[in-house]
């Protein structure tokens, strides 16, 4: 059968034609050589069938991204990564703030704003040459699920509210200038289209184009811990509990490693794997 007549289910259950390019180019993103990629293309191409999820797809190259290098498979599995920093949407937030400080904010998580009409709990407020901006981040726990255009219109009357009252409660001086939604899914169209009409900036797993959550990610090297795929769900629990959310926090305060009992063996292997992702 022609790979081009082959239909793959996505998580949402929708029913799209696969694509060796869009493969080819997730694999590329990890850094791994022509050579690796064209070898896992080799071997999922065999493997597929008709009606195949994208779940499996998935599990089949990261299995084989592992087998070769760690550091590989971890970048691979960044997207699911994101939606294990639930099951709240509380380390999402931190994980936002601490992208936002290395592209040069100072930020502040959980503040409760007064508005012109109702109190507000803001998920980030980032602030940067004497302008703030505040932030709202919608958690999906699950793939599949997108935003649709009730949240940008839901978080602009937060936002609208909010900028109502900022002069009287502004710290020196800075102006409230924009609002943001970010999310780890995607926005739907009509989410967009609405976002870009009334100046809310939107940013999800692809959106901007070239300038997502996946590019900044890439781009500074700041991957949550959940990335690992030496750390087990227990243990990345009780590091986001402890606010370690990026790989590189862990690498600063590696003692976490021994209140969770973890052999020296095996903290070498999980140091070395995050070294790799943060240099």
């Amino acid at each position: 059968m022609n790979i081009d007549d082959i239909d793959i289910i996505k998580y949402s259950g929708e029913k799209v034609k696969f694509s060796l390019d869009k493969l080819r180019v997730s694999l590329k993103r990890t850094g791994a050589d022509d050579t690796i990629i064209n070898q896992i293309l080799d071997k999922v191409r065999d493997e597929l069938y008709q009606g195949i999820s994208t779940k499996e797809i998935y599990n089949r190259a990261f299995a084989l991204l592992k087998k070769d290098k760690r550091c590989f498979a971890s970048k691979y599995k960044l997207k699911k990564a994101l939606y294990e920093l639930g099951p709240t949407g509380f380390p999402f937030e931190h994980f936002v703030s601490a992208v936002l400080n290395y592209s040069g904010y100072k930020t502040e998580v959980g503040k409760i704003l007064q508005g012109k009409c109702v109190s507000h709990e803001i998920d980030v407020i980032a602030h940067k040459n004497s302008e703030s901006t505040l932030i709202e981040c919608k958690f999906h726990s699950e793939q599949g699920l997108n935003c649709n255009v009730k949240i940008p219109l839901y978080i602009n009357s937060r936002y609208q509210d909010v900028k109502a009252n900022w002069n009287k409660n502004s710290k020196d001086n800075a102006a409230l200038t924009k609002g943001w939604v970010v999310t780890n899914t995607r926005f739907t169209k009509d989410a967009l289209q609405y976002g870009s009409c009334c100046g809310l900036y939107l940013l999800s797993w692809d959106f901007p184009s070239n300038n997502g959550l996946k590019d900044r990610i890439d781009r500074l090297g700041l991957y949550p811990i959940t990335v690992s795929t030496l750390l087990n769900q227990r243990e990345k629990q009780f590091l986001l509990s402890r606010s370690i959310v990026l790989c590189r926090d862990l690498i600063n305060d590696k003692f976490y490693l021994d209140h969770l009992g973890v052999s020296e063996t095996r903290k070498k292997k999980i140091l070395n794997e995050i070294s790799q992702l943060c240099a």
